[in-house]
């Protein structure tokens, strides 16, 4: 247990979004305890804000996008993963643009900024979600279990029919070392085949090489090869613990994830909330709980295929 934390000073950033191609900048600043991750965005000379939370959830179409009060960010996961793996709690994202920068295509550069400024402690204790019952979400093939553990951790597969992919299984013990070293570094990953395809769904304009792993049918096009020989899974690892981090909460459990994405993580945390009885929630205030009640949004809209995704007990 620890108190909550902020970083030691504001940090900035720019470059083009992944998906949009277009500029943004971003200045990340300290907050007050019990903020959580706040976006903001000056529009006609008034600053409107977008809480990084469940309930601003905007899609999930091969990144997490959230809106709120007329503004929508676009793949807001590698930020939030790093801010969440480095134990930000609290800060304010002002941002210009309709997208996080893509930098490299990780959250390393992310997390370099945010040990440059540095992480300072709160006067108020972080609440914690703790599993006290397991829950799955999914089926036989895709799906994301919780089961009570003692310290966070996820273990993730993912199965892909390419020769340098397959099956891979990475198990993440959570820590702030840990995530900086092991998980951070690792970028997202392509197909050189559905590129085209992702052209003309408006998707992927502002990727390159230089912020994408792109595998052809044998091969990885990057010069630099992978950063790690199972890299892919440990990215699917920073798109998890991004889209966790709009619980708002950090959770204690072991996560077990198989096949999954951006829209089955956001189903699964919206399910944490309609399962009371599988959590109990540390250190939290009265004010507090009662956020915290069952009375949660409903689930996204299911695509056909996940129309057979389910919630039962392990």
């Amino acid at each position: 247990m620890r108190d909550q934390q902020t970083i030691g000073e504001s940090f900035s950033f720019s470059g083009l979004g992944l998906h949009s191609g277009d500029p943004a900048s971003v200045t990340v600043h300290p907050a007050p305890e019990d903020t959580g991750i706040v976006f903001l965005q000056k529009c006609a000379q008034t600053m409107t804000s977008c809480k990084a939370s469940i309930e601003n959830i905007h899609s999930t179409t091969l990144c997490t996008a959230i809106g709120a009060n007329g503004i929508t960010i676009q793949t807001v996961e590698h930020l939030l993963a790093a801010l969440a793996g480095m134990e930000v709690d609290n800060a304010y994202v002002d941002f210009e643009g309709n997208e996080v920068p893509a930098m490299d295509g990780s959250a390393s550069h992310f997390v370099q900024l945010v040990q440059s400024v540095g992480v300072i402690g709160q006067s108020s204790l972080r609440s914690y979600l703790k599993i006290v019952r397991p829950f799955t979400m999914g089926g036989h093939d895709r799906f994301v279990r919780v089961i009570p553990s003692t310290l966070p951790k996820v273990t993730y597969t993912i199965e892909y029919p390419h020769p340098l992919i397959q099956q891979q299984t990475y198990v993440f013990h959570w820590s702030p070392r840990e995530f900086h070293k092991q998980i951070a570094p690792a970028r997202t990953f392509a197909f050189s085949g559905d590129i085209e395809a992702l052209w003309a769904r408006g998707l992927g304009q502002g990727g390159s090489l230089d912020n994408t792993v792109v595998l052809s049918e044998t091969n990885v096009l990057n010069e630099d090869g992978f950063r790690y020989p199972d890299e892919c899974v440990r990215h699917k690892i920073v798109d998890f613990i991004g889209d966790m981090a709009l619980l708002g909460t950090p959770v204690i459990g072991h996560f077990i994830v198989h096949c999954a994405g951006h829209t089955l993580h956001a189903q699964f945390l919206q399910a944490i909330l309609e399962h009371p009885e599988a959590w109990i929630l540390l250190n939290a205030p009265q004010e507090e709980k009662k956020k915290w009640s069952p009375s949660s949004p409903s689930l996204l809209p299911l695509s056909p295929e996940q129309s057979r995704l389910h919630v039962s007990p392990l």
